[in-house]
């Protein structure tokens, strides 16, 4: 079960990268996705620095997050009250999320993949700010 779950997140994961939708010519040849995505991080760590996406690819990621973090919303808002019928598992699942997440982009990404610090915090907040949005509006 583990594998799988390892499998699920690199999918999810790397979703943006094969996603990309901006073209490029690499080798006289114009591609999309993955080949895009790769061109873009190497020109940016050669722009900026290793580890450092610049402004562009970090927008288009955070994106990513964004549309993610709306959709766990929506998923968490099913799930809390169809299986647990209770308001109160919605909070203890963005609870969750928001520990993992933190776990996630201040522990496990700067080790696996050296991200500076200001990436994390941007990456956090762009998850956490529609959850904390989503809870003030149906709080009031």
């Amino acid at each position: 079960m583990s594998n799988f779950l390892k499998k699920l997140y690199t999918f999810i994961e790397t979703l943006p990268d094969r996603l990309y939708p901006f073209a490029c010519e690499i080798e006289g040849k114009w591609v999309r996705g993955q080949q895009s995505y790769k061109n873009a991080m190497d020109q940016a760590f050669e722009t900026y620095g290793p580890h450092r996406l610049g402004l562009r690819l970090t927008i288009y990621r955070g994106v990513f997050h964004f549309v993610g973090s709306i959709l766990f919303i929506i998923f968490a808002a099913l799930l809390s009250r169809e299986l647990f019928g209770s308001e109160v598992a919605l909070y203890v699942l963005m609870a969750a999320a928001i520990i993992a997440l933190a776990l996630q982009e201040f522990h496990t990404h700067p080790k696996r993949f050296k991200q500076p610090r200001i990436k994390g915090i941007f990456d956090w907040l762009t998850w956490i700010v529609p959850m904390v949005a989503y809870v003030l509006l149906i709080n009031f």
